[in-house]
């Protein structure tokens, strides 16, 4: 799973034929932490038909300020360049399959 920064962004999500689901988390987040095995296991199963990414919101504090986050994790699911999908707090693995798939 590849990690987004200001500097792949635009190539990574801008330029993808395919949706691309955006967990934006922090190492000291706990929830995060919870999420991040799952996500990770989704990334896996749906290779080919999602891209999976995450982002650092420490690291990364201008992708976390242009998105508006203010609670992590937060996920997005983007499509075409527009966000279908957006939602913060722990889910299930199969809750967010069904939020990727249907979206």
């Amino acid at each position: 799973m590849t990690l987004l920064t200001a500097e792949n962004f635009n190539k990574e999500v801008k330029g993808s034929e395919l949706p691309v689901f955006i967990d934006f988390y922090a190492d000291w987040c706990g929830p995060c932490r919870m999420a991040a095995p799952i996500v990770e296991q989704l990334s896996e199963e749906l290779k080919g038909k999602v891209k999976v990414y995450k982002v650092n919101v420490d690291a990364e504090p201008e992708l976390a300020q242009h998105f508006g986050i203010i609670s992590i994790p937060t996920f997005m699911l983007i499509k075409d360049n527009k966000i279908v999908s957006r939602f913060s707090g722990l889910k299930n693995k199969q809750e967010l399959k069904n939020i990727i798939l249907s979206s």
